[in-house]
């Protein structure tokens, strides 16, 4: 294996079936993720976890806190930081669903490393989540029990907009039974809080320097999809965490998809704009 990328074996016939008009594309979940930065002396490193290699969706691949986005996520909560009018603008989508993809990805980050962007007031956050209560409100929300709404309004909290910059957007390849419309945010980890392996689908989560899980995927060592690379690779240029934010908002956020072609008897699966990821599948290889 020259790199890293996650390339499941079943792929290559699900993209003939495509290309053939065999399968129909599935509709693609809306999902936001979260590159958690913690600033050390030498430079940013981010938050990244192991998803178990049990799980159905990229088994074993290194990836960021985040996950689906829960309907209820689009309930009023006590918001702080930029309008639900300028991320819509921001996002590409109506306010409805602007807030419920920022919701989901500060969710999202609380429910798998327990880091809450939130505080009692819109200049505040929270300094430490840890101890038998927050555990018991997180798995509510794990178990879908409690509305994040609800969680935020019982403990009188303001959900911190601000700290969070949108980064990229990536959709899932049509080929893929499972596909996500994803969001990627950047956010930094808040004083007084640390994060801890609160997920079920992680078996490890490390803080790691952006270079060096590049450099770990490049030689193969850590399995990693396209995206995780792609916005691996751009967090580089950035010595700390505030420079990554203040940077967040001059982002691209037209989506990626990949795509698949017949091109000299063999087909050529691709990521428009990143030319790293293209994979050429002959036309007569395994099946």
């Amino acid at each position: 294996m020259p790199n890293g990328q996650w390339y499941p074996p079943e792929w290559p016939d699900r993209i003939r079936a495509l290309a053939s008009g065999e399968l129909t594309p599935v509709r693609p979940k809306r999902a936001a993720t979260v590159m958690l930065l913690r600033d050390t002396a030498d430079r940013p490193v981010v938050h990244m976890l192991r998803r178990r290699a049990s799980m159905a969706f990229a088994g074993g691949a290194y990836a960021y806190p985040g996950g689906g986005v829960d309907d209820r996520d689009a309930r009023p909560v006590r918001w702080a930081g930029p309008s639900r009018t300028v991320w819509a603008a921001r996002l590409g989508v109506d306010e409805p669903s602007a807030q419920a993809i920022v919701c989901a990805a500060v969710r999202e980050t609380y429910e798998e490393s327990g880091v809450l962007l939130a505080g009692p007031a819109p200049e505040t956050v929270v300094g430490d989540t840890t101890g038998p209560d927050w555990e018991a409100d997180r798995q509510a929300l794990v178990d879908r029990e409690l509305a994040f709404a609800d969680f935020l309004d019982r403990r009188g909290l303001v959900l911190r907009s601000d700290l969070l910059g949108a980064w990229a957007r990536w959709i899932t390849p049509e080929f893929e039974p499972r596909r996500y419309d994803t969001w990627f945010f950047v956010a930094a980890l808040p004083e007084g809080q640390r994060t801890r392996n609160a997920s079920t689908e992680a078996d490890r989560t490390v803080w790691i320097r952006p270079e060096e899980a590049a450099g770990g995927y490049d030689r193969g060592e850590l399995l990693m999809m396209p995206p995780t690379v792609s916005t691996l690779r751009t967090l580089l240029p950035y010595a700390t965490a505030a420079e990554a934010l203040a940077a967040a908002d001059g982002r691209d956020l037209a989506p990626v998809l990949a795509t698949a072609r017949w091109e000299g008897g063999e087909l050529v699966l691709s990521w428009p704009g990143h030319e790293e990821f293209t994979r050429h599948i002959p036309a007569g290889g395994p099946r």
